[in-house]
């Protein structure tokens, strides 16, 4: 088969993450895969592992253009003749859909988020399937596009890569560097992991962490994620949070780091607070496969992850701060079989 995926562009984030792992995949198994987008960095890694991709602009939102866009693309797919059309994001979509339209070759789509309820999120409903990243997403869909028909909507974990999160792959040097640069060693890591903005509740994070001061007196948190522009004042906003707690020796913010399977092996315990359900919850799942524990807010995908008592309410304060006190208190567990066994690529 000669399958083509669809995406806004190949720079980071899961769904080109995702992109990237299938495209691999479908080449091992002797499958002729493309990529279209509007380029990035992980373009390249396409084509390294035997896929091909082509660069058009499906990114931009412009109505104008789109017209000029969808024709360009059906272009393409006269060119390269594919069977199979998989489009990941909407405005991909879009104009996936339109060039297809006297084309008629079979059309799949990725709903990856809890995107908006409107009629310009509704055309990642008519794949002839539809694909959802957890059960959180099917549910979603399925109340709020009556027309699906649920026997099209299938549900399709996001897969680990057992390879990279391996424990045997651990850079220790690393981790001492990192450790002695942020004062970390003999201290009980407590890390959350992604952008810094508002929907990853950043300050429920910080003021369980200031509870938590007195019962475990060597916590530490660390805080892994970059800051964009526009985001500035949000990051001021949880700076001033620390400095009200004097919390400027225990709450650590790392910014974006490439090495993030050492992140999770060094911590002992990974944090996801988001407001906003999670479509899945990578980083829950990322850091079990590096045996290290998770806890997280108790809706999206997450919930479908971790056992119960494991999960706290969104801005629960109490509720996270006696969630990473009972983790503290237990031994250390082992994580990765379990987790391997449900996420894994493979499966």
């Amino acid at each position: 088969m000669h399958i083509v995926q669809l995406l806004p562009e190949l720079n980071q984030g899961g769904v080109e993450r995702g992109t990237v792992e299938l495209n691999r995949e479908l080449v091992k198994r002797g499958h002729h895969s493309t990529v279209i987008s509007a380029g990035g960095r992980l373009s390249s890694v396409i084509q390294d592992d035997g896929g091909d991709h082509i660069t058009l602009n499906l990114c931009s939102k412009n109505p104008f253009t789109f017209f000029q866009r969808s024709y360009l693309l059906k272009q393409v797919f006269k060119r390269i003749n594919p069977t199979l059309l998989h489009a990941r994001s909407r405005v991909p979509a879009w104009l996936c859909w339109q060039a297809n339209k006297s084309l008629k070759l079979p059309f799949i789509t990725t709903v990856h988020g809890f995107n908006s309820v409107n009629a310009y999120s509704a055309i990642m409903t008519k794949g002839d399937h539809v694909i959802s990243v957890s059960n959180a997403i099917k549910e979603y869909i399925n109340s709020n596009y009556t027309h699906i028909d649920r026997d099209r909507c299938h549900v399709i974990h996001r897969g680990l890569d057992k390879d990279e999160f391996d424990l045997n792959k651990v850079d220790h040097n690393w981790i001492d560097q990192f450790q002695k640069k942020y004062s970390l060693k003999s201290h009980y890591i407590v890390t959350s992991v992604g952008r810094i903005t508002q929907l990853k509740d950043y300050e429920t994070f910080i003021q369980a962490i200031a509870l938590l001061q007195k019962k475990i007196p060597h916590i530490k948190g660390l805080i892994v994620g970059g800051v964009n522009r526009d985001k500035t004042k949000y990051y001021r906003k949880l700076t001033s949070l620390v400095a009200s707690h004097n919390l400027s020796d225990r709450i650590i913010f790392a910014g974006s780091q490439t090495n993030i399977r050492e992140i999770y092996f060094l911590s002992d315990l990974i944090v996801s607070s988001s407001k906003k359900p999670e479509s899945f919850g990578r980083t829950v799942v990322e850091a079990m496969a590096m045996d290290t524990p998770a806890i997280g807010t108790n809706h999206g995908g997450i919930a479908e992850i971790l056992p119960q008592e494991r999960l706290f309410e969104p801005q629960n304060i109490n509720q996270l701060s006696q969630c990473i006190n009972q983790i503290y208190k237990i031994p250390s567990q082992h994580y990765r079989d379990q987790t391997l066994d449900k996420f894994s690529l493979d499966t």
